[in-house]
């Protein structure tokens, strides 16, 4: 890790807008996640405008082109956007494809595009546990928009609704009864339904799936909109991107948009002390670790030949661990 001094060094040419920089310091909160502890103290104060927009939704869903051609129209706007796109990581080695940039290589050329691929290193919410520390530097940079994408693994991607100001699902005509499904977990989360690949027979029932599934809640005076598009050749998404902005000047915004934000902070705390927690634990039931204490140790063993059940020796474990401190 350098020292801080480089450390602060690259910080002030962060928000000088060296582009350079900012790469520099995603990858150190990437690999050294207490960098941000760091650093944050200088950009805390800074940025923080951003209309950080989640893109989320099943495998296949065409989240990566929307992604591009939504930046498309957002730079056509006047504003400029950072695309972070999470790619899911191999559960032997943690490495990744991260292929999304591959995809979004139209805008290569553009300074106003700032696009990132991250490793989910094995979240199971959708989203990098790095999300955060990015996040608060691509705002301290001042990007106008932030995409996040994330990987498409299904309902569990409920991380995203805790990172964004707004939440776009993206869903396609074969989706079918999967509808039903999705209920359980996206359907919640969504600030606006995209119907993507609308060229495909079904894509009008989709439409009146969802919004008959909304209409099952107890409330639904105000329905999610749904916005159907072909993100391969455009279309649609110009209106996609009206429903975000017309979401964004609502009056109450604003006050969501703390609300959320403090949210977002105290969740980051949780899933922090979550790491901790499980790299603690790593340690603790290594075998023969030899900095166990002999009870510690026993109880270990106990669960390995099979003379404790996990349940009542975890309770243990913990008391044992609460006794140490």
């Amino acid at each position: 890790m350098p020292s801080v001094d480089k450390l602060q060094e690259e910080v002030t040419r962060l928000l000088d807008g060296n582009i350079r920089s900012l790469s520099r310091l995603i990858t150190l909160i990437e690999s050294t996640p207490d960098v941000l502890g760091l650093i944050y103290p200088k950009i805390r104060n800074t940025g923080g405008k951003a209309h950080i927009i989640g893109i989320t939704g099943p495998p296949g869903a065409g989240k990566s082109t929307l992604s591009s051609t939504l930046a498309t129209h957002i730079r056509e706007s006047g504003r400029t956007v950072a695309i972070l796109a999470c790619d899911p990581s191999s559960p032997f080695t943690g490495g990744s494809v991260l292929g999304d940039r591959v995809r979004m290589q139209s805008h290569y050329t553009d300074p106003g595009v700032f696009i990132r691929s991250i490793s989910n290193r094995g979240s199971s919410g959708g989203l990098s546990n790095s999300t955060y520390g990015i996040t608060t530097l691509l705002e301290a940079f001042g990007f106008d928009v932030i995409l996040l994408e994330t990987v498409g693994v299904g309902q569990t991607e409920l991380d995203v609704m805790k990172n964004s100001d707004t939440v776009v699902v993206v869903i396609v005509p074969e989706s079918g009864d999967a509808i039903q499904t999705m209920k359980a977990g996206l359907m919640e989360i969504a600030d606006i339904f995209v119907v993507n690949k609308c060229d495909r027979a079904g894509a009008d029932r989709m439409v009146r799936d969802v919004r008959s599934s909304l209409q099952l809640n107890d409330d639904h005076s105000d329905l999610a909109p749904i916005v159907k598009t072909r993100a391969d050749v455009g279309d649609g998404v110009l209106e996609l991107l009206l429903e975000i902005d017309t979401l964004r000047g609502n009056p109450e915004f604003p006050q969501n948009i703390d609300r959320l934000r403090s949210a977002k902070r105290l969740d980051a705390l949780r899933s922090s002390v979550l790491l901790e927690m499980e790299s603690m634990l790593d340690t603790i039931l290594t075998k023969d670790n030899p900095e166990n204490e002999p009870a510690l140790a026993s109880l270990i063993n106990e669960v390995e030949i099979g003379q404790k059940d996990p349940i009542t020796a975890a309770r243990a474990l913990l008391n044992l661990i609460k006794g140490n401190k």
